[in-house]
């Protein structure tokens, strides 16, 4: 069996790294080959703190993903969030020289191209820069500018910033891994692709992905990505303040939470009380569930009205802006109980849980629909469509072969030396940045 059309998908997460190995099959959804998970070992906030740690923990993820598939990997699709994620806005053009020629994909790489060329501050460098509406020779709100006729080309466009030395280390972790990097995208816009529909995207929607270490917004209106923003507290803030405030250790908080927690205080009783064993022969602890439920309230309603600041920075109150399909929860804070009805109750929006479910075959496992995994499935998405894309540019038609002309004796020696060319194949600009951003990592040895 052939396996050219495989693709890895790696969720570099502050809690546990996944690995997800899968294909399309012939319906066009995806079939899950394998997955592996490993606790996150050097990763903090979204940020890799540990090298060797973060090394090791990768290593375990695809091993165990490698040994349920029984596929050997050699590059990955890799994810990049973190509390060093910023975004903004920013307007460019160029002059085209030719007015009288359609615009095509040069002209488009060329804006796009112009952009990244930005001054950043030091130490900071454009992850992606992602287009919104186009404007041709004063017309605005176009989303298609090629085959147009124009001289002015200008566009708005949302552009991704991180820091270097984060996303040089998450490189040099997967290259240290034994793995090449097949491309690098932004972990919220990940998410999206395997969590919304397109008629949300273009109704508008807000996409908050609850991870360990951090939120995650993506804000998308009329199928164009609006808004991007990290919010640096994810559960496992959640899981500290439990910690803390019940006296136990981390590894009980963090069952305390998944077993009984709810971010309702009101849905528990002042009778109901779950007994902690006690360390080395100490007294068990007792702990009401209304008392657990009042600890992960307060912390949930900080990062949800956080996230909402954001909303409102975007102009979800405008009537231009308005966000009609509401808001969309994933990631693993996004199982916690009633968390949909605290988000729904703060913010006045429409809400759901948004499972990856929908791009995965019928026969796969129901662990996979999980929203935990939702980031994993959307990066292999993402390294799937790449893939075929790459496909379709080698199974080009081949032109039909000309009549060869009569043959003509010329001299050895007036014989000039004739070097074929390799054909340049035409690369997305995700697979450009991913090129450049591979020299990087090269040169940074």
């Amino acid at each position: 069996m052939e396996y050219n059309d495989v693709s890895v998908g790696l969720d570099i997460g502050t809690t546990k790294i996944v690995a997800i190995i899968g294909r399309k099959n012939e319906y066009g959804k995806i079939e899950l080959l394998g997955l592996g998970k490993a606790p996150s070992r050097g990763v903090h906030r979204g940020v890799v703190n540990n090298i060797t740690q973060t090394i090791e923990s990768i290593q375990k993820a695809i091993d165990e993903a490698v040994a349920v598939s029984g596929i050997q990997i050699q590059e990955a699709i890799v994810g990049i969030a973190g509390q060093h994620i910023r975004s903004l806005q920013h307007s460019d053009y160029i002059t085209r020289q030719n007015a009288d020629k359609v615009i095509d994909e040069e002209d488009i790489d060329l804006l796009i191209n112009q952009v990244y060329k930005l001054v950043m501050l030091p130490g900071e460098e454009i992850i992606r820069v992602l287009p919104q509406e186009y404007k041709v020779d004063g017309q605005a709100e176009i989303k298609e500018p090629r085959g147009m006729y124009g001289g002015r080309l200008e566009a708005n466009f949302h552009v991704v910033i991180g820091q270097v030395s984060s996303i040089r280390n998450i490189g040099r972790c997967i290259k240290n891994a034994g793995l090449e990097l097949s491309g690098v995208t932004l972990e919220p816009l990940a998410s999206a692709d395997a969590v919304l529909s397109q008629e949300e995207k273009e109704a508008g929607v807000a996409l908050i992905d609850i991870g360990g270490g951090t939120t995650d917004l993506a804000i998308f209106k009329d199928g164009i990505i609006r808004h991007t923003a990290v919010i640096p507290f994810g559960g496992n803030v959640i899981t500290e303040d439990i910690k803390e405030g019940c006296s136990i250790i981390e590894k009980q908080a963090e069952l305390l939470k998944i077993r009984f927690g709810s971010a309702w205080p009101g849905e528990n009783k002042d009778n109901e009380i779950v007994s902690i064993p006690g360390l080395r022969g100490r007294e068990p602890r007792e702990i009401t569930l209304k008392n657990l439920s009042k600890i992960i309230h307060a912390r949930v309603v900080e990062i949800i009205e956080q996230v909402y600041l954001e909303i409102k920075s975007y102009g979800h109150e405008e009537p231009k802006k308005k966000l009609i399909a509401g808001i969309v929860l994933t990631g693993g804070g996004s199982q916690l109980k009633h968390v949909k009805q605290l988000v729904e109750y703060i913010t006045g929006m429409d809400t759901r849980i948004g499972y990856p479910n929908e791009h995965l075959a019928g026969n796969s496992n129901e662990g996979f629909s999980s929203p935990t995994y939702a980031t994993a499935v959307g990066l292999l998405m993402k390294g799937l469509s790449l893939k075929n894309k790459k496909i379709q540019v080698v199974k080009e038609p081949e032109p039909e072969p000309e009549l060869e002309p009569e043959p003509v004796e010329v001299p050895i020696e007036e014989i000039p030396e004739i070097r074929e060319e390799p054909k340049e194949v035409k690369k997305s600009i995700l697979e450009k940045w991913a090129d450049k951003f591979r020299e990087f990592l090269d040169n940074a040895e």
